[in-house]
């Protein structure tokens, strides 16, 4: 029988895609699956908008689909108005199953009484070792309008962006310190929202008002392009910048601007409380 040259190269695209990666994006039908809430969680205009809800019996939550070793992650995300103390909005990565040696990269949005900003809290787990938290709060308000939250995540950095503005770098430094860094554990995406009012608002002191209930988290354009494989190598060949991707002058200057301005947490100065013996390694070895 004769060949078929579309077939052919049809067939060859997708060898290269499992091996190497594959990107998703564009519809939350395709791409990921609600993993609790009981209907709280919601898929409207045909795929494009995904909302979360919370009340006092339950929050809710998705992942996606697809595990990934090293990508980018985009996802705009209109966060809860209004007052909101005691809630969690969130966005991140991690590794299954969560337990004592997990990887995690986490955007963590904690709510607020009314009229006053949210913090944006930062974290990076690596076999299951955190508290390494930065929190900022933002030059707009994350309620009236989606805004884009980025993970960029390969075997030297780990990069927080919102809105295409780097807000946080976290460096591979296990070489020069022992302190590991995520190299080996595919992680999948998860977004939630859920009650933490012991201490998402002033430490726990501001409490849920269940009165507004159901507070509502609304996601849209999420973007994923990532290895799928544990071939690195063949991904690295294959992907896009973001496997080699790290700031440049004019993403540094702009890094040091919102560290400067908005940054309110940082676990590096915390030798007050968290690290009463020094800061860890890793903070000394980025300098």
């Amino acid at each position: 029988m004769a060949s078929n040259p579309k077939r052919t190269f049809v067939l060859i695209l997708c060898s290269v895609l499992l091996v190497a990666g594959v990107a998703r994006g564009g519809n939350f039908y395709q791409d990921v699956d609600i993993t609790f809430g009981d209907g709280r969680a919601k898929i409207l205009d045909g795929g494009n908008l995904l909302t979360l809800s919370m009340d006092k019996a339950s929050g809710s939550g998705f992942h996606s689909k697809d595990q990934y070793l090293f990508g980018r992650f985009d996802m705009k995300i209109k966060l809860v108005p209004g007052n909101s103390a005691g809630t969690v909005t969130a966005f991140y990565l991690t590794s299954p199953p969560q337990g004592a040696h997990h990887d995690e990269v986490d955007f963590e949005f904690l709510g607020n009484a009314s009229g006053q900003p949210y913090t944006v809290q930062t974290n990076v787990f690596s076999q299951g070792q955190g508290n390494r938290e930065q929190q900022f709060r933002m030059w707009f308000d994350p309620t009236m309008d989606f805004h884009t939250y980025s993970i960029v995540w390969n075997p030297t950095h780990i990069l927080f962006y919102v809105d295409g503005t780097p807000i946080r770098e976290h460096r591979n430094q296990a070489a020069r310190t022992g302190v590991p860094f995520p190299t080996r554990q595919p992680m999948r995406m998860y977004a939630s929202l859920w009650d933490a009012e012991a201490w998402a608002t002033e430490d726990g002191r501001i409490k849920t008002d269940w009165s507004r209930a159901p507070f509502v988290a609304s996601y849209k354009g999420f973007v994923a392009s990532g290895c799928t494989s544990p071939d690195v190598a063949a991904c690295a060949r294959s992907n896009g910048a973001w496997m080699h991707q790290q700031l440049d002058t004019t993403a540094q200057a702009r890094l040091r601007w919102v560290q400067k301005n908005h940054m309110i947490y940082n676990y590096c100065a915390d030798t007050w409380n968290r690290f009463p013996h020094g800061p860890p390694p890793e903070c000394a070895a980025a300098k």
